[in-house]
């Protein structure tokens, strides 16, 4: 998957549980609309919608949309070919994306064993 550290020109993803889609738009440089399309395209994707048909993004979804974007715009797939890319990424890397799991969780745990330390 893409990590923050591969891709230098975008910020870093906030240690935040919900995102919203303005949120989302400016932390992967891409339009709203560019993100409900997206959703509609890789099933993969499928944000939080609360009160208002409001979206929610987590973490895993910013760095998914992040990797859909370089295969776009930066490996330049067509949307079939990245959707294949993604879904054979998911098929084949299930245990590594269960490690990146649980270490981004375990980075979270220790950001909050630092804020409430006294």
């Amino acid at each position: 998957m893409l990590e923050p550290s591969n891709n230098n020109e975008l910020p870093p993803i906030p240690g935040k549980r919900y995102f919203t889609i303005g949120e989302v738009s400016d932390l992967c440089n891409v339009k709203p609309h560019v993100l409900r399309y997206w959703e509609q395209e890789f099933p993969q994707l499928k944000p939080v919608k609360r009160r208002g048909n409001r979206r929610y993004y987590q973490r895993q979804d910013v760095v998914m949309i992040r990797q859909i974007r370089s295969l776009l715009y930066e490996q330049g797939y067509t949307i079939g070919g990245a959707r294949l890319q993604m879904t054979e990424s998911v098929g084949s890397g299930g245990a590594l994306d269960d490690k990146h799991v649980l270490h981004e969780l375990l980075m979270e745990l220790e950001e909050l064993r630092v804020l409430l330390t006294p």
